[in-house]
């Protein structure tokens, strides 16, 4: 391990307590010196940052690891201590991360996973790495995903950043509820310094005599123009500088972060397929994203989801060619291919939710007029305009996003290799998955009564991969059971009843 671990372990504590000792010395200071102040901040801050150090160089003095022909031996533990061995041939993924502190000492945190459910079992981490040997660690850990052919076999950069993406980053659920937390989050601090009351009224000062309404939506505006400010901040730490790269030893590569850089590998080999994601507000101004569905993610489901993407929201035509060059297409991407659309009780389905979702929600709203306040009825219809026709709108966007086909030949079947099953589904957030047919291990038939009585089916794939189970709603009965058992011949068949048996059985 990096020898300066105490370094950078007394760093991560000075500086959160150099900001609680500045607040405490505010208030110190109120009525008295700044001696007395410093003799109150001071030697806590001492303490606080000699511990961090401290943590560090323990760190340092009980963490080792060994690589060996077959496994990857971590020795480690402050209390309880703890040796791990892990074979070689299961480890899927090998990613660095480096903060700015990390950075300035140029040392990395590297997490290796085995891609196992298996909880602190599955990764390992090592903390902190000189770099140089992070990166030589990384090469010989993922050497046995090496393709035949060298240095030929990578393809080398698949996507470059291109700043014009930063468009798409303010397109998010985030930018309001960022812009709610900064107001809240004004309004906390405020009452702290005991200033919350001349907050509110400089910013009432402001509107003057204005209508309620019209106070009411530039506040609104104001928060989104704040949320917006605070979720572009966001992408850009975390997307800047991004690269997609084919390497040579047979993994996908992503490089990306402003302040904190974060280098991630996935093995080609476990690629199950690709999903291309387009949020609501980024799909109205045409973007998209790219997420790998590849078993042997990291363990954990917030290292799974930052694992998996492969491309930030982009344009969706660059979406589709990057998935085209990820999944060596030669000529379009399964993601882009025609779907078949779903039958018209489908839609049905969708407005029925939809309207009933309404419908719920202004019964409560009608409840509470009725025992509370007369109000709450006036905005119980107000509401419902608005509403009704945006649920509407959103059920028959969902319906025209429902879709789905097979391309290629499953193996075994005496075609190319590399046959998939696309899905295609949602409005709030629609995704189009291409799922490898030999990647399907499995399937399930949902129908409830509803379902039965318009003559469909929710036919779901089981896999290993991505998030386990992909899902084909609401197709029409026979159509979705002939794509089950076109997809993988033969491992539904058995369940299926002919024509002329299904006859014979009803007689």
């Amino acid at each position: 391990m990096d020898r300066r671990a105490f370094l950078a372990g007394g760093t991560y504590t000075a500086l959160p307590a150099a900001g609680a000792a500045l607040i405490t010395a505010y208030w110190v200071t109120v009525g008295t010196s700044v001696g007395v102040a410093l003799a109150w901040v001071l030697p806590a801050f001492v303490v606080v940052t000699a511990v961090g150090a401290a943590s560090g160089e323990w760190m340092w003095r009980v963490t080792r690891y060994r690589v060996d022909a077959e496994r990857f031996h971590v020795h480690t533990g402050v209390v309880f201590r703890k040796r791990l061995a892990l074979r070689r041939e299961r480890i899927r993924s090998v990613d660095l991360t480096a903060d700015p502190v990390l950075r300035v000492l140029g040392a990395v945190t590297v997490r290796v996973g085995t891609g196992e459910h298996a909880g602190a079992e599955g990764t390992v981490t090592l903390w902190p790495v000189r770099r140089a040997s992070a990166e030589a660690l990384r090469a010989t850990l993922l050497a046995h995903a090496a393709r035949p052919g060298g240095a030929e076999a990578g393809d080398g950069a698949l996507a470059r950043f291109d700043p014009g993406w930063i468009r798409f980053a303010p397109l998010s659920f985030l930018t309001p509820a960022l812009g709610a937390a900064a107001a809240g989050g004004t309004l906390q601090v405020a009452e702290w310094f005991g200033m919350q009351e001349r907050v509110i009224g400089t910013v009432g000062s402001w509107f003057g005599l204005a209508p309620v309404l019209l106070v009411s939506l530039a506040l609104a505006v104001g928060l989104i123009v704040v949320g917006g400010v605070a979720t572009v901040a966001l992408w850009v730490e975390a997307w800047w500088n991004h690269t997609l790269d084919r390497q040579a030893d047979g993994t996908l590569h992503v490089r990306r972060g402003l302040l904190t850089t974060r280098s991630i590998s996935l093995e080609e080999s476990r690629l199950r397929g690709l999903e291309v994601v387009e949020p609501l507000a980024a799909r109205l101004a045409g973007g998209a994203r790219v997420d790998a569905v590849a078993t042997g993610l990291a363990t954990g489901e917030e290292d799974k989801a930052e694992s998996r993407t492969l491309l930030p929201t982009a344009p969706k035509q660059l979406a589709d060619q990057v998935a085209a060059k990820v999944l060596r297409e030669p000529v379009a991407s399964p993601t882009a291919a025609v779907l078949t659309p779903h039958p018209v009780a489908a839609r049905g389905r969708r407005l029925r939710w939809a309207l009933a979702t309404v419908l719920v929600t202004e019964a409560v709203v009608v409840l509470l007029g009725v025992l509370l306040t007369p109000v709450l009825l006036h905005a119980a219809w107000i509401s419902a305009l608005v509403l009704v026709p945006v649920a509407v709108l959103l059920a028959l966007d969902a319906y025209r996003a429902l879709g789905h086909t097979l391309t290629g030949s499953p193996v075994g079947t005496g075609g190319p290799a590399g046959g998939y099953l696309v899905a295609r589904s949602g409005t709030v957030r629609r995704a189009t998955v291409a799922l490898q047919r030999r990647g399907i291990v499995g399937w399930t038939v949902r129908r409830s009564w509803f379902q039965r009585r318009a003559g469909l089916v929710t036919v779901v794939a089981t896999t290993a991969a991505g998030s386990g189970a992909y899902t084909v709603r609401d197709a029409g009965e026979a159509d979705g059971l002939a794509l089950a058992d076109a997809a993988v011949p033969g491992l539904l068949r058995p369940f299926l009843v002919g024509d002329q048996e299904a006859t014979a059985l009803r007689g």
